[in-house]
């Protein structure tokens, strides 16, 4: 069978699944995240700072050749050759491996770092003058090398003359040598792109899809992410609905256009959104209807209609929200779960649409081989009737043990056989 072949059969797997029909045998798409860099004898430092691409690549191949799954997913969230780059932007949200002072582990997966970006006193100036908030307040706060602009302004600067008045402001010496590093990101962003995009293509030209390629967010996220923080952007919830409710329709509105944009270079994809704060507990089911599950259904149904797959990767407990996750077109969506009740959830959601996740990591990680097959045989018991299922691990594996892995994909090999 030659590698096109092997790529069609694949895809056909999952594509199967998506349509609630029951494939050849169960679609086995591990998130591999840093498990594969790792079992290469690499640190994660060593990735973020593969700016050649040269071990990604030996560690990606090595593991397809290893495991042989249905599709890679989740081997490009590690920011792969990233390491100068961030280096030179210092951005103040993220710590990763191999920074300058190895703030953070060696094999660790980039850190996020969370805090209230916009401060309850700007929410006036945030939505009459956006242009200026971003400027001198958002870009200074979350990027060390754009601190030179929290001083920068236009406004007294009058009309006439304006250009020697900003060329003027553009000259201070923190000026030149930022616009300069810019100039140096951009060539090194240049160079690095077009080398992951042929590692992603020859990955596929050697008989493996990649599952997610395309990208979107539910509104909320990003003004909780982004903006304010969690337990500001939660409070915010009561406080002050009305701001919340206008920034995520402005939001939805180019998360549509984006979505659309991405239809027409990517018929067939799949398009990946993260749900970072919908999961049970950080808000009440009527604010999640409103402020979170209203947006996503529009998100969901827009990256349809433009031709693509859905693939919503649920985080946390998800138990409570699965009566709304039921509200899509049947045989269109893929559900991915970090922690649910996978047997409620294909109950609920199995004539719908499709079920992914649910096998916990940590048995990976600490458990025996005998307690990964079993928890592998319940879960496929549970979901695979019936088809609508693909089966991943609840999240990426990363330090999990070559000998559980190897008998996970035995496992699903062998019971996941129609």
């Amino acid at each position: 069978m030659t590698n096109q072949e092997k790529y069609q059969l694949r895809l056909k797997r999952v594509n199967d699944a998506i349509a609630l029909t029951e494939p050849d045998t169960i679609p086995f798409i591990p998130i591999v995240q840093c498990f594969p860099y790792l079992q290469a004898g690499y640190t994660m430092a060593d990735i973020l700072y593969d700016t050649d691409v040269s071990k990604a690549r030996k560690s990606l191949f090595g593991y397809l050749d290893a495991y042989e799954p249905d599709a890679l997913m989740g081997h490009s969230y590690v920011n792969i050759g990233q390491g100068p780059i961030l280096e030179k932007a210092l951005p103040k949200t993220t710590r990763w491996a191999g920074m300058p002072g190895d703030v953070i582990d060696k094999n660790s997966i980039h850190q996020f770092i969370e805090f209230p970006v916009l401060e309850d006193d700007e929410f006036t100036q945030f939505f009459t003058d956006r242009s200026g908030w971003i400027m001198n307040r958002g870009m200074p706060r979350t990027t060390g090398l754009l601190e030179p602009f929290a001083d920068f302004t236009v406004n007294s600067m009058g009309v006439y003359g304006s250009h020697s008045a900003i060329a003027a402001a553009v000259s201070t010496p923190e000026f030149r040598q930022m616009i300069q590093t810019l100039w140096e990101i951009n060539d090194m962003s240049s160079a690095l792109a077009p080398r992951l995009r042929q590692l992603d293509a020859d990955i596929e030209a050697y008989g493996y899809p990649i599952l997610t390629t395309g990208f979107a967010g539910v509104p909320y996220d990003g003004y909780s992410d982004f903006l304010r923080g969690t337990l500001d952007g939660l409070a915010d919830l009561y406080e002050r609905p009305e701001e919340v409710m206008s920034y995520c329709e402005e939001q939805l509105e180019g998360t549509l256009q984006m979505v659309a944009a991405q239809g027409k270079v990517m018929p067939g994809k799949h398009v990946f959104m993260a749900l970072h704060k919908g999961m049970d507990g950080f808000m009440s089911d009527e604010h999640y209807r409103k402020f979170y599950w209203n947006h996503l259904q529009i998100i969901i149904n827009a990256i349809i209609d433009a031709g693509m797959v859905p693939y919503i990767y649920t985080e946390g407990k998800y138990n409570s929200r699965l009566e709304c996750l039921k509200e899509v077109p049947k045989g269109k969506v893929i559900y991915h779960f970090e922690e649910v009740d996978m047997v409620q959830a294909k109950k609920v959601l199995g004539d719908v649409a499709t079920v992914a996740g649910g096998f916990p990591v940590y048995l990976l990680d600490y458990g025996t081989k005998e307690q990964v097959i079993d928890e592998a045989k319940r879960l496929i018991d549970a979901c695979a009737p019936g088809g609508g299922f693909i089966f991943e691990t609840s999240c990426g594996m990363d330090l999990a043990k070559r000998e559980n892995v190897e008998a996970l994909a035995e496992t699903v090999r062998t019971c996941g056989k129609r």
